[in-house]
């Protein structure tokens, strides 16, 4: 798998504590917002509360892991992405995302990396990128790493376990925290 480009965005992995739940927010998406949000996409807070697409470089809360609500004919609808522009009656939409910080997020990387990428922070690549078909992200986590004393995204924190996946390979999968976090001071890289 980590010699093919095969992104599957950020998914979740472990948690320390053995927990890796999500947060249900209610109306958590502004009706008709303009943007797909894709399961394992990396989602922000806005201003008013509402779940939005985080962009490299900023803080964020964690992984969007999907949606319900009541559409404007009077359907329950339940669905791993967020359709872009989508009404719903209000009170009725259910969002959910990963929010710990010390979730451990399994993530491809965008070419090699090595094994003293360890303690390393990276920003996103391709954090938008994805299928409505699947619903799937196809996010990935740079190779462009941020260099002692500096801040990326997400800190990588080990190889992911896989028979199949080694350091150096082309696209090495890689377990990562939240390293910039809206509600936690960021950290720099080691």
């Amino acid at each position: 798998m980590s010699s093919t480009n095969a992104p599957f965005g950020l998914r979740p992995s472990f948690h320390p504590s053995g927990l890796d739940r999500a947060v249900a927010l209610t109306d958590g998406i502004a009706s008709t917002y303009s943007s797909n949000i894709l399961k394992g996409q990396p989602v922000a807070l806005d201003t008013n509360g509402n779940i939005i697409i985080a962009t490299a470089g900023s803080a964020y809360q964690g992984a969007f892991a999907g949606v319900e609500w009541t559409d404007t004919t009077g359907r329950r609808r339940v669905s791993n992405y967020w359709p872009a522009s989508t009404a719903y009656v209000a009170g009725s939409c259910i969002a959910y995302y990963y929010s710990d910080p010390n979730i451990v997020y399994d993530i491809q990387a965008n070419g090699s990396l090595a094994q003293t990428s360890i303690g390393d922070q990276a920003n996103f690549a391709s954090a938008t990128a994805g299928s409505t078909t699947t619903g799937l992200s196809q996010c990935m986590i740079s190779t462009s790493l941020a260099g002692s004393s500096a801040v990326g995204d997400m800190r990588i924190i080990n190889l992911s376990p896989g028979v199949d996946n080694a350091w150096g390979d082309a696209y090495t999968v890689v377990q990562v925290q939240v390293s910039r976090s809206q509600f936690v001071a960021t950290i720099n890289a080691i």
